[in-house]
């Protein structure tokens, strides 16, 4: 099982398989590692403007600039935290900064931020820079064979590259250099990602007093958004007895009614009429399990949850894939959750993406059941939009879940649906 420092790379099975996992690996690390260069840079000036302040401050013109640094190293740090937070386990931001630059600059949490700010902008700039080099002379030296005869003769070799240029094997053994040097980023960029990540991880994190308030916070508004979940369940499910199966049993009792009157009458009128009134019964019933399915689907007791998404994979309107690897049983009321999340994400493919096909994949990563839904879609999704994204997010939270929605325009989209299941 391969995963990336988010714990988001999907895991994969078999030979090719797994060199397409480590490849994904590689492609995340690549990502992460961009992403750092930019919170580098500005922690890089946020440092250079610590110093400037610092030494105007030794000579005794820069007192009224000291406000700045807390809330400068602070807005750097916060990108920091956001950035770690999408990449993997969340990184709370602290309370508000204390007034006067004094009492900021006393708090032990500016102080570690301070320090994250030096050591990012060297070591992580650096790690950054080194990625990104490397994977700029990767691609230049794999492909140097197919326009190295275009350049200057005065500016054949490329970077990296010991030996003279002068024919088509000399070329060649450049691109052996660069598929070198991409396996060698292969092998280690991950590892670069991690490191890069550490500090901010280590110095970022709030005091565990601090981790401890925002918890019980973060839990209080998770069991506010559990009880409106609960609440909306209920309003959907009375809606559908009321306007579904209610209006049949109504239908049903009143065609009995009329039934019974018409057998004095006309009983070849009245057999009509029962036959109406079975029709009716018949669909009351219909409604009434779809009803219960929408509840706790039973395909989940009797099938488990692979065999459930499999069932839906099979409704989609586009072709869909399903790769379920799970050693056990979740709790119900997980294996519900991603059901339905699964079932709406799906819903919203076939309607919306115009993609060709999609992919579910559920797997197990220590104590959390993993979700991931992709398509080849337009992309694009906005939860704002009303496109059943925030509902979906509001039924995970309340299960103190987690979902990342990457849809960029001109796609592919990925929902990603963390869920606790316990030991």
């Amino acid at each position: 099982m391969a995963a990336n420092e988010s714990g988001s790379a999907v895991p994969e099975r078999g030979g090719g398989a797994n060199a397409a996992a480590r490849a994904r690996v590689a492609l995340d690390a690549v990502e992460h590692l961009v992403g750092g260069l930019g919170t580098a840079l500005l922690a890089l000036a946020a440092s250079v403007w610590v110093i400037l302040v610092g030494l105007a401050c030794a000579a005794g013109v820069g007192l009224l600039l000291a406000p700045t640094v807390p809330r400068v190293v602070r807005a750097v740090a916060d990108r920091e935290r956001s950035r770690l937070s999408r990449w993997g386990p969340e990184v709370i931001s602290p309370g508000p900064l204390a007034a006067g630059a004094r009492a900021a600059l006393a708090d032990p949490t500016v102080r570690r931020e301070l320090h994250w700010v030096f050591v990012h902008g060297t070591l992580g700039l650096v790690l950054s820079v080194a990625a990104v080099t490397a994977m700029l002379n990767a691609v230049q030296d794999i492909t140097y064979p197919l326009w190295w005869r275009l350049l200057p003769p005065d500016d054949v070799n490329p970077t990296l590259v010991l030996w003279a240029v002068r024919d088509d094997t000399d070329a060649l053994a450049v691109t052996v250099l660069g598929l070198g040097l991409a396996t060698a980023f292969l092998v280690l960029g991950p590892g670069m990602a991690r490191l890069q990540a550490w500090p901010g991880r280590w110095l970022l994190a709030p005091a565990a007093d601090a981790d401890l308030s925002l918890r019980v916070a973060q839990l209080s508004a998770t069991r506010a958004a559990a009880l409106d979940a609960h609440a909306t369940e209920l309003r959907r499910i009375e809606r559908s007895l009321h306007d579904a199966a209610q209006n049949r049993l109504v239908a049903v009792t009143v065609l009995l009614g009329a039934t019974r009157r018409a057998l004095a009458r006309d009983p070849a009128a009245a057999e009509a009429t029962l036959e109406r009134a079975q029709e009716a019964a018949e669909q009351a019933l219909a409604e009434l399990r779809t009803v219960v399915r929408g509840i706790l689907p039973p395909v989940l007791a009797d099938r488990g949850l692979a065999g459930a998404l499999a069932g839906l994979a099979a409704d989609c309107g586009i072709p869909c894939r399903v790769d379920v690897d799970l050693p056990g049983r979740c709790a119900a009321s997980v294996e519900a959750t991603a059901y339905f999340v699964t079932a709406e994400a799906l819903t919203n493919i076939s309607r919306h993406s115009r993609a060709l096909r999609a992919k579910v994949i559920v797997r197990r990563l220590g104590q959390r059941l993993s979700l991931w839904i992709e398509d080849d879609g337009v992309g694009g999704a906005d939860e704002r939009e009303g496109s059943g994204i925030a509902g979906i997010r509001g039924r995970v939270e309340a299960h103190d879940g987690r979902l990342v929605l990457t849809s960029p325009p001109g796609g592919p989209t990925t929902l990603y649906v963390e869920l606790p299941c316990g030991s």
